[in-house]
């Protein structure tokens, strides 16, 4: 199953290497550098998995998830960041976070979680 999923990451190169890696695997992927672009596109769409980076300039990803766990709590949603500290994976986690990812981190590590996010959403989907 072809899977809809969002990359938000102000680094172009992150965004550019994620789609081009998980558009290989047959999933429809989006990419975003900038978080008010990606907001105004999650009011209108539906994702099955986001994968947001949390530092960002205008907006955090924790601003992010919040908005797509209103919109769609169904949605996962997979953490990345550059600067992991225990504090802000569990505020991450405790919103409602899928995982969380730090950087650098392999494609393979990325591909994991969201297979993982993958099984999670359709077992949601047969209970």
């Amino acid at each position: 199953m072809s899977l809809e999923i969002m990359i938000l990451d102000d680094e172009t190169i992150v965004g550019e290497r994620l789609k081009a890696s998980l558009e290989k695997d047959g999933h429809c992927l989006e990419a975003f550098t900038d978080p008010l672009s990606a907001m105004e596109r999650l009011k209108t769409h539906d994702f099955d998995i986001v994968v947001t980076d949390i530092r960002m300039d205008n907006v955090s990803g924790i601003e992010i998830l919040e908005l797509v766990k209103r919109k769609n709590p169904r949605t996962k949603v997979i953490m990345i960041t550059g600067y992991a500290t225990l504090e802000v994976a569990r505020e991450s986690l405790t919103k409602g976070a899928f995982d969380f990812i730090a950087k650098p981190f392999k494609i393979g590590e990325i591909r994991k979680t969201i297979e993982k996010a993958h099984d999670a959403l359709k077992a949601e989907q047969k209970g």
